[in-house]
Order: structure tokens, then C-alpha cells, then sequence
């Protein structure tokens, strides 16, 4: 299954607003969003995540759930997404359907080598620069960071690059050898801006197929 290059991580402060950005994400042409409920009972992801595979199903956008798994399995979405201190990728692919994809989170290049090694779809390397999402952010890697962990990693993985990302940032992560971006805040402030981000990341795309095809 093909990674899309934009990913968008639900924010807001109830899951009613987690299921509204979703949707909002959904009308303004995302193709994968990841439903990143935190500090809420399990019991209540679960009914949330089922609102959101509705509206997904409906746009059919791609459905990735943060962390919980086993609700991942249980609505049928796409794939699960695990962070540092989330559940084993290896044990979480027993659990899940053979289609259903694994995502983990990456700070290192040694967390990138043991992700690839756990046979994960995806790897969600950050953060790119500070972003207020996470508490115990893990060191800052910005666009250097990249660099020197794309020259080194030799993967077919698609690696994604996270934290606090916004529209100016995308053409230089690209340059690094990175395939997509994960973002939350820049477009739960301006739904408009996943169009930009598309627009973004599919000219890299075509660049890349002008360059293959000489």
C-alpha cells in the first residue's frame, strides 16, 4: 500500500472537536488523518474512532488510529500509529489484519534502524522544530538532523517528518530525501492549507517522475 505523503494528526481540546477537525480535514481533500485522542478513557476512543471511520469511509480518506491498536483492528482502519512509549510494532502486528498498516515514531537513527527492523509501513521521524502538541519532546532534529539520518539510512520505508511543520518548511524537508509530512497545528488553523500542502508535496512528486523518466 502507497503512503500518502500528507498526513494530518487530529487536535482539539474534546473529541467532539478531534471528530469535527476530521471532518473538516475530509471536505478540504486530506488523504490520510490519524486520530490522536489523549488523556481519554479507551472506552471513549473507541466511540470516536468509530464517529471518524464513518466520516473517513465517506470521503474515503485513510484511517490511522494513535496508539490503540486493538480499536484499530476492531472499526477496520487503515493502520495504527505507535509512538516511543506506545506498544511494541511486532506485537501489534499480531493483532491487526495482514492489510492494515503500522506507523512508529522515531526521534534517532538508531530508533529508525530498530523501526525497520520491527518491519513497520512507516516511520514518523521528529520532531522536525518545538511543537506544543507533545509533552517530553524528544531533541529537536530540524532540517540538518534530517539530512544526516536520510545519508546514513539506507530503506525503502517511506519516512515521514513531524513537529511543527508549516508550508514554508516542506520544499527543503523534501530535499533531504524525505518522503511526506505529518502535520497538526498548521492545518487545524487553516483547513485551506492541506490544498498548499498537496499542491507542495505532488510538485516534488512530479519532479521526481521528469527526473526517472529522462
Amino acid at each position: 500500500m502507497m503512503i500518502p505523503k500528507l498526513h494530518y494528526i487530529s487536535q482539539g481540546n474534546s473529541p467532539k472537536e478531534h471528530i469535527e477537525n476530521i471532518q473538516k480535514a475530509c471536505t478540504s481533500g486530506a488523504e490520510l488523518v490519524q486520530l490522536r485522542l489523549k488523556n481519554v478513557s479507551e472506552k471513549k476512543v473507541l466511540k470516536t474512532a468509530k464517529e471518524v471511520k464513518e466520516i473517513t469511509s465517506h470521503f474515503q480518506t485513510r484511517l490511522i488510529i494513535n496508539d490503540y491498536y486493538k480499536i484499530a483492528k476492531e472499526i477496520k482502519a487503515d493502520g495504527v500509529h505507535l509512538g516511543k512509549t506506545d506498544s511494541c510494532p511486532t506485537i501489534a502486528r499480531k493483532h491487526l489484519y495482514p492489510w492494515q498498516i503500522i506507523g512508529g515514531t522515531a526521534n534517532t537513527l538508531i530508533d529508525c534502524q530498530k523501526l525497520i527492523n520491527q518491519e513497520v509501513d512507516y516511520i514518523g521521524l521528529g520532531p522536525f522544530r518545538h511543537t506544543i502538541t507533545k509533552t517530553n519532546l524528544s531533541p529537536i532534529l530540524g532540517i540538518n538532523g534530517y539530512a544526516e539520518i536520510i545519508d546514513v539510512l539506507t530503506t525503502k520505508t517511506p519516512i515521514i517528518g513531524i513537529g511543527g511543520i508549516t508550508t514554508e518548511d516542506v520544499k527543503g524537508i523534501l530535499e533531504t530525501g524525505i518522503s511526506g509530512i505529518a502535520v497538526s497545528g498548521e492545518i487545524t488553523r487553516n483547513f485551506n492549507t492541506i490544498r498548499t500542502f498537496n499542491q507542495l508535496l505532488k510538485a516534488s512528486s512530479t519532479e521526481e517522475q521528469r527526473y526517472t523518466f529522462k
